[in-house]
């Protein structure tokens, strides 16, 4: 016969479990186990680092998205500088017409001996052509700039609607993770989790700049430092702002972004591994730092801390080498 306690504490978690929305729910008539819930926080942590890594990702098409506007607005520089001077070419012209009369022109420009007045003429020539082609061209150019800019206007509203949809998407599932762990804990208590200072150890000696990466992620799971959304450091982190900000205190960059670390990186075998190395997983959903002995260091789950692992704790997807 259970204890009153057990019997009313188990229905509390079922209650509790009702409340949950959609696929979160588990079966209403009994309270998930321990593992269960694990289960389901694991499958949502790992949609949550998707999720992540798109914004990630959206990130750098943003900052392309602004070069692209900036070179675009440069590029119009040129056009202008041929325009002045053809529009003051033309003035010139224009106005000597004007004080001399229907000859003015050609007497500016021809004046002199009568034995060069072929020659002139065909510099007169050479100047309204010249003129005119600054002038097509700079018609040419607006036009072209304003189709650029349109298209790039385009591309940012579309950008600022997916960042609008991430962060929906981000906050449903930080609070469906939320709900998740206040039943487990209301059922089984508080998990105990390796957070401690120091929890890492000491960094093994390796030499050059592979080195000093493998120190920067053992000095982070050491602090320790934490997961944290779109974050390169340096007390929270994402996995793959936690690989760029150690390579970057190795004097290499790296794109903030686990999919483009991939195409960033040297292909390499799991043989070839060695610290420093980066190893992607998930369909490039997530990479940790190869620190040697099987082990990498990663930042992998929201509110966990950034820690040191056995690389298979998930089945690797690939692996890279810095250049």
């Amino acid at each position: 016969m259970p204890h009153p306690r057990t019997r009313l504490r188990s229905l509390a978690v079922a209650t509790m479990a009702l409340a949950l929305l959609g696929s979160l729910a588990p079966a209403a008539h009994a309270a998930p186990s321990e593992s269960e819930l694990n289960k389901q926080i694991e499958t949502e942590s790992n949609k949550l680092e998707d999720i992540t890594e798109s914004f990630n990702k959206l990130r750098l098409d943003i900052a392309k998205t602004a070069a692209d506007q900036k070179k675009l607005q440069a590029s119009l520089a040129p056009a202008k500088a041929q325009l002045l001077v053809a529009s003051a070419q033309v003035d010139t012209i224009a106005a000597t017409t004007y004080k001399q009369g229907r000859v003015g022109p050609v007497s500016a420009v021809l004046g002199g001996e009568r034995d060069s007045l072929i020659d002139r003429m065909s510099y007169l020539d050479q100047i309204t052509r010249a003129n005119q082609r600054d002038i097509n061209t700079f018609t040419e150019t607006t036009e072209t700039f304003a189709d650029r800019q349109a298209a790039l206007k385009v591309t940012q509203d579309k950008q600022a609607a997916q960042l609008k949809e991430l962060e929906a998407r981000k906050k449903k599932i930080e609070a469906d993770i939320k709900k998740l762990r206040a039943l487990r804990t209301q059922a089984y208590g508080s998990p105990t989790e390796s957070a401690s200072s120091g929890a890492a150890g000491k960094a093994p000696s390796i030499s050059g700049s592979a080195g000093v990466a493998v120190d920067y992620a053992y000095a982070a799971a050491n602090k320790p430092a934490y997961y944290g959304y779109g974050d390169s450091g340096p007390n929270t982190y994402d996995c793959s702002g936690l690989t760029s900000a150690a390579w970057k205190a190795a004097g290499k960059s790296l794109p903030h972004n686990a999919a483009a670390q991939y195409s960033a990186t040297a292909r390499i075998t799991k043989a070839q591994l060695k610290p420093g190395d980066l190893v992607f997983y998930r369909s490039l959903g997530h990479v940790g730092l190869y620190v040697g002995g099987g082990m990498i260091i990663d930042a992998s789950r929201e509110g966990e801390p950034v820690k040191k692992r056995s690389m298979n704790v998930m089945t690797p997807y690939g692996y890279g080498r810095v250049k």
